[in-house]
């Protein structure tokens, strides 16, 4: 499903456990780590595609988390000129998100990165908070950023520590 701008509709996922660390996680067979994330059906709603992502991708289920919040609207970042499969009709450009801001309230234990038929990930691991918006890959960056600074408040509120604390770039720092 793409929208008439090119962008695929799409859900990002941000894990939290109470020490303000997020779940990071290597894509199968490659270098790159991120966020889980994936593309919604036209049948979904964002928070639909949010929940069956984070099992696919996760194992993890509504029980295993609570919803601290998303972002408002939607979050696009343009792929590369070589990723774009311009032999395709309609042509994808890149990808338009909504993000959400998810507590782990079950055990660390219930996670299963084979959970699904085709694994997106085969190892992860806990991240500062602001790790991920340095360390994605680089045409996903601003995204991140703006999908952390508008979540950190609701991330701090459940927090043991300051995120402030953790960031990597004061200007990233939520303000306030």
């Amino acid at each position: 499903m793409i929208d008439p701008d090119g962008y695929r509709p799409n859900v990002g996922i941000i894990l939290l456990k109470d020490d303000g660390r997020v779940f990071w996680a290597r894509r199968v067979g490659r270098d790159g780590w991120q966020f889980p994330q994936g593309g919604m059906r036209s049948d979904e709603t964002p928070i639909e595609a949010m929940y069956r992502e984070l099992a696919e991708e996760t194992g993890l289920g509504a029980h295993h988390v609570e919803v601290l919040g998303a972002t408002p609207g939607w979050l696009r970042y343009r792929l590369p000129h070589r990723f774009v499969r311009h032999h395709e009709r309609p042509v994808c450009i890149g990808q338009k998100q909504v993000w959400f801001l998810l507590r782990l309230v079950g055990e660390e234990s219930a996670f299963r990165l084979d959970a699904h038929d085709h694994p997106e990930f085969d190892l992860w691991r806990w991240v500062d908070f602001w790790y991920p918006a340095q360390h994605v890959v680089v045409f996903k960056r601003r995204v991140y950023e703006q999908a952390l600074r508008h979540l950190a408040p609701l991330a701090e509120g459940c927090c043991s520590i300051s995120l402030r604390e953790q960031c990597w770039n004061p200007a990233l720092a939520p303000v306030g």
